[in-house]
């Protein structure tokens, strides 16, 4: 059956009445559905402050925690965002210069699958890739840059059209580029390989899009994995079946991810920044613990330590 539409003080009633949660201020939580929506915030942020067994709010749960909480998950998209952010826009510069040392400045040389890895394997995927590249400099566009190359010069030269190129078409263009071209890419990112930097890029990608999109993020999980580091090793991340239990399908790997990619005057500000946020939403949500939001967010006890080590 589907979902009963409620009125804002029947959503109320409901999670008051039928599953214990604390309203303190009615005319408050009701200006927070307004805005949020019930959907986004309870359903979004509710299963930490739950009783499993009876699938009622923990006794004593506030409507101000879940509000706390959502509003952590927003600020941390915020931070996570700025920075892969800086990432993409550097892989993109370097990615573009060396590709255009290469082939040129022409576009039809970023179009050609012959300047590629390309083999039987995947060819399929790399002219799915070239057509995502040949619609971000196609008429019309919502791009001014775009549409004044290809009106003046009839051409948009590779450095151009990175600003059209999503972060998830960047990942495959990296990752089907000719070897030469990825090593000189990844040589810019000390102690990292090329191989790395495009498991690094999948899981910043996939972070982005989160970010981007408003999704949960604190409880983010991919299904591609980062690369096993020597600071998984350093900081004794736990190993189950030789597999590192952290930092690898999880929020942690896109700090991991972060601290090889940014500078280390970029990070410290980075993890001044969460660590701050971590403190709030902790602060304003007893019902939670340290360790209870740390294994949501995949990070291990000593997350912040992780700037003591040498990558």
């Amino acid at each position: 059956m589907s979902k009963v539409f409620f009125t804002y003080e029947q959503q109320l009633d409901k999670l008051e009445k039928d599953k214990g949660l604390i309203i303190v201020d009615r005319s408050y939580a009701e200006s927070m559905l307004k805005a949020i929506s019930y959907y986004s915030l309870i359903g979004g942020y509710k299963h930490p402050f739950k009783h499993l067994a009876s699938g009622n709010y923990q006794r004593g749960v506030t409507f101000e925690e879940i509000v706390a909480l959502y509003y952590f998950d927003e600020k941390i998209r915020s931070i996570f965002l700025e920075y892969i952010l800086h990432v993409e826009r550097q892989i993109k510069s370097l990615l573009s210069y060396h590709f255009c040392e290469k082939y040129g400045e022409v576009q039809t040389e970023y179009l050609n699958p012959a300047n590629y890895n390309l083999n039987k394997k995947n060819q399929s995927d790399i002219n799915r890739m070239i057509n995502c590249l040949a619609k971000a400099i196609s008429l019309p566009s919502k791009y001014g840059y775009i549409v004044h190359h290809v009106n003046k010069y009839g051409n948009v030269p590779l450095w151009v059209a990175m600003n059209a190129i999503t972060f998830g078409n960047l990942s495959k263009m990296y990752q089907y580029c000719t070897s030469d071209i990825r090593t000189k890419v990844s040589q810019n990112y000390a102690r990292v390989s090329e191989f790395e930097l495009h498991q690094f890029i999948r899981v910043l990608a996939a972070c982005r899009n989160t970010c981007a999109h408003g999704e949960r993020l604190f409880t983010f999980r991919i299904k591609e994995s980062g690369p096993d580091t020597v600071l998984h090793k350093k900081m004794k991340i736990p190993v189950k079946k030789g597999a590192y239990t952290l930092g690898k399908q999880d929020l942690f790997a896109v700090v991991i991810a972060l601290r090889y990619l940014i500078t280390d005057e970029e990070f410290k500000v980075f993890k001044r920044e969460l660590k701050a946020a971590i403190g709030v939403v902790l602060n304003k949500c007893p019902h939670i613990s340290e360790q209870q939001l740390y294994g949501y967010m995949g990070f291990p006890s000593d997350w912040d330590k992780i700037t003591r080590y040498k990558k």
